[in-house]
């Protein structure tokens, strides 16, 4: 009976290390893949903050950034001239003023009618009447406006230095004006702007054309 006993099949144990090592290997695949779902979390939300600071600043630096939308007169065209001689100094003058309100703001600058006054030597020889009106954003609001100008209310000091320039064929007009209004930034965001305008410009009487355009 022993000796059956003795040669009777015990099967061999089975191996521990082998089931550990299985489930070592799982966990850490578990653990890895882990790490990368909050390793994609985290720059996403990285990204996110980013865009959103950016955003803040664009919005900040450049959409609320105001301005003050520029006023011009733009080359204009002559449509009828004469003039005195060096002696008896005098012009008479008429033209389209091509007036132009530039906005670079990111929303409509809505303006109160303004006048711009046409000078010679510092004295207003003419005006423009600018209506209320409004500027869209991104956009030059163009206005062109019927001007006549006369020389006849100019002082006798005046007088002489315009007969100097009648003799070198050139009359000097200055065109100053200021704009009044009010800039929104989508629709609730408000700001009072003034614009100015100061330009100075040289006519030739004899080609009856802009000789040179500056405006500051």
């Amino acid at each position: 009976m022993a000796e059956k006993n003795q040669n009777q099949y015990h099967p061999p144990e089975s191996n521990g290390y082998h089931r550990n090592d299985q489930e070592s290997l799982h966990a850490m695949e578990d653990e890895e893949a882990k790490r990368k779902k909050r390793m994609k979390w985290t720059i996403g939300i990285i990204a996110f903050v980013i865009f959103q600071v950016v955003q803040a600043l664009f919005f900040v630096l450049v959409i609320m950034k105001f301005k003050s939308p520029k006023f011009r007169i733009g080359e204009l065209a002559v449509q009828t001239l004469t003039v005195g001689t060096q002696a008896s100094p005098s012009f008479n003058m008429s033209f389209v003023a091509p007036i132009r309100v530039k906005n670079t703001n990111w929303g409509p600058f809505k303006y109160d009618a303004s006048t711009v006054y046409f000078t010679y030597g510092g004295v207003q020889v003419g005006e423009a009447i600018i209506p209320k009106s409004k500027a869209n954003f991104k956009s030059t609001k163009k206005i062109d406006v019927s001007v006549t100008l006369s020389s006849s209310n100019l002082p006798s000091n005046i007088n002489s230095n315009l007969g100097s320039e009648l003799s070198s064929e050139i009359i000097t007009l200055t065109s100053q004006g200021e704009l009044k209004g009010k800039i929104t930034v989508m629709f609730m965001f408000k700001k009072k702007k003034t614009s100015q305008m100061n330009c100075t410009m040289e006519i030739n009487t004899t080609s009856k054309a802009v000789q040179s355009l500056l405006c500051k």
